[in-house]
């Protein structure tokens, strides 16, 4: 990007204070975008999610699902049956009380979905830091559009303000010139 605009090196030793080898690839990328007037807002969902494999939509699902009150109820009403019957069947229960098997399923649930869950986790948190280096681009790009049009505008006002001043020497010099004819016929 940075070959593409004759102005890049110019821009960036304006802009960022520093030449164009200097800038971190993000602000490259900005500067260039900037200089081709081209957006850099992305939808970084959409990129995220195209990203991701079977196992991380299975993981998030998993995560979404055992985070939710929907689990929690559905689980208490199946421990509570899972009771129920054991207690109600006595001797011929397939689990009797203590429940020692419901205990290892228990386990076995916890060892499983805890890793599900923390993998679901991280990837949440690449995608925050993938949206954090995204608006930090948008922001970058907006405050030197910001700037440019400060500049711009100070640009204007200048020239208007010579405009003004070139009218009034102007209309001064019609006035002076009418003063002297005026002097000059008394």
């Amino acid at each position: 990007m940075s070959g593409a605009h004759p102005d890049f090196e110019q821009a960036a030793r304006h802009w960022f204070a520093g030449s164009s080898g200097e800038l971190d690839p993000s602000q490259r990328h900005v500067l260039g975008q900037a200089l081709a007037r081209r957006l850099v807002a992305r939808n970084q969902n959409r990129t995220f999610e195209e990203g991701l494999r079977f196992g991380d939509r299975l993981a998030d699902k998993v995560a979404e699902l055992g985070g939710s009150w929907t689990f929690i109820v559905l689980f208490l009403v199946f421990l509570a049956c899972w009771g129920a019957i054991n207690v109600v069947l006595g001797r011929q229960a397939f689990d009797p009380y203590p429940f020692i098997f419901l205990n290892l399923m228990l386990s076995m649930l916890a060892a499983l979905q805890a890793p599900v869950i923390m993998m679901s986790q991280n990837r949440q948190a690449a995608k925050d830091r993938l949206n954090a280096a995204h608006d930090y681009e948008v922001n970058l790009k907006a405050e030197i559009e910001i700037m440019a049009l400060h500049e711009k505008l100070d640009r204007l006002r200048a020239e208007e303000i010579e405009a003004l001043i070139l009218r009034q020497e102007e209309q001064l010099a019609l006035i002076r010139s009418l003063v002297d004819r005026i002097g000059a016929k008394e």
